[in-house]
């Protein structure tokens, strides 16, 4: 079974798309080589996602063991924190795999409208108090 796996590139003194633009096509050209069968090119406010997708573990060690990779992710605008890689779909995308339904938290029950019934035998009690003491309220 295939896996995707990211590399996330934050921007820092320069734009990561500026970085993006520089090796794109060297880290697509190396992941394709090394046998990935799919790849995308995200570019979000914070920076750029690289996404690739490879058969399995092996050919995404071998693909980050390539000295164009290192020498493309050693460059990243930001070499300290402008820079993880990890295994699945990076960035603002879902999930590779459906969700599957949580139980319901707290009592697992959503509010339930008040019965009218019992509304309106509220709402006669108070106009019955009104109603049998008009002067009531208008001494106030």
């Amino acid at each position: 079974m295939s896996s995707w796996y990211s590399l996330e590139v934050f921007d820092g003194a320069t734009s990561a798309s500026l970085w993006a633009d520089a090796y794109g096509d060297v880290l697509s050209s190396a992941a394709l080589a090394s046998g990935a069968s799919d790849w995308s090119w995200d570019r979000h406010t914070w920076g750029v996602v690289f996404e690739v997708q490879f058969a399995d573990d092996d050919a995404w060690d071998r693909f980050r063991d390539l000295m164009v990779v290192r020498s493309a992710l050693e460059a990243v605008p930001d070499p300290y924190t402008g820079l993880i890689f990890y295994r699945g779909r990076g960035g603002s995308s879902g999930a590779a795999l459906p969700r599957r339904p949580r139980p319901l938290s707290g009592s697992g029950a959503a509010s339930l409208p008040i019965p009218w019934d019992i509304y309106d035998d509220f709402f006669s009690g108070v106009t019955s108090i009104v109603s049998a003491n008009p002067l009531a309220f208008a001494a106030v």
